[in-house]
């Protein structure tokens, strides 16, 4: 059946098993982990959605989970890592764990442990990856001509210590630690009718990283609709499932009056 550039309401667990095998390029969702927020009650069946992606995904395609975990009883639950360990044990590759920083957090009452700043953001690879378009930022030493610095050589033979770079270069790919300010932005307000957005900045930086023009981005449970929103602005097609006919029909809206870019 073809999903494409729809919102589907529904059990993502079924509606996945309609998808053609290896169509989608990338998966980029938010799962309700540890019943930390209130989803209209739905408890999700994780592991037969995860062996669905698997099967759904390219060849090349990546998987990013982005989840965090409850703390009960005085311990973290540990499911994300169960979770990512699972993902490999049904044939994905853990190709980077990284790290959604919030840059405005919220206070936390005082439980013997310090402030919770950040989730997982879990890439996983069906292969090897296929479309990396890397973020690149600015360098601290840009045109520097060195002196006495060295930079280690991460060679996969004898490792060395060496000037490797005269002069410093201007920009470097941007690291694995990404933050974010959380729902403050005019681009994320209109996503307030859902517990628990994660930002446009955050959809777009993963999607304009792991896919090109054309291809298709997953958002099995969607909510307000940001991953699919954002892929439609970057001309890439989307699919996206949630169980919530609310969350659906605030994710139709806000596709309706979302703008085509010219992003990569």
């Amino acid at each position: 059946m073809n999903y494409s550039n729809t919102i589907v309401t529904g059990d993502c667990s079924k509606i996945l098993q309609n998808l053609e095998e290896n169509s989608i390029d990338l998966t980029l969702t938010s799962p309700p982990y540890d019943n930390l927020r209130n989803y209209k009650g739905y408890k999700f069946p994780f592991e037969e959605i995860a062996k669905e992606i698997f099967r759904v995904t390219k060849d090349g395609g990546i998987l990013v989970w982005v989840v965090a975990d409850a703390t009960v009883a005085g311990t973290e639950t540990g499911t994300s890592f169960k979770q990512a360990l699972y993902f490999k044990e049904i044939g994905f590759n853990l190709h980077d764990t990284m790290i959604f920083k919030k840059q405005n957090p919220i206070p936390q009452i005082y439980r013997k442990r310090y402030n919770n700043e950040f989730e997982y953001m879990f890439v996983f690879s069906k292969g090897i990856v296929k479309t990396h378009n890397p973020i690149l930022v600015d360098t601290l030493h840009g045109g520097l001509e060195l002196k006495g610095t060295t930079y280690k050589n991460y060679s996969k033979g004898e490792q060395k210590r060496g000037k490797e770079a005269k002069p410093v270069k201007d920009k470097k790919v941007k690291g694995n630690i990404w933050e974010y300010v959380v729902g403050k932005k005019a681009e994320d307000q209109e996503a307030k009718g859902h517990p628990a957005p994660f930002p446009v900045a955050l959809a777009r930086d993963h999607i304009l990283s792991w896919t090109n023009r054309g291809d298709t981005v997953l958002d099995p449970m969607c909510g307000s609709g940001t991953t699919c929103k954002t892929a439609f602005e970057l001309g890439r097609n989307y699919i996206g499932i949630d169980i919530s006919e609310e969350y659906c029909h605030l994710a139709k809206n806000r596709i309706s009056s979302a703008q085509l870019t010219f992003e990569i």
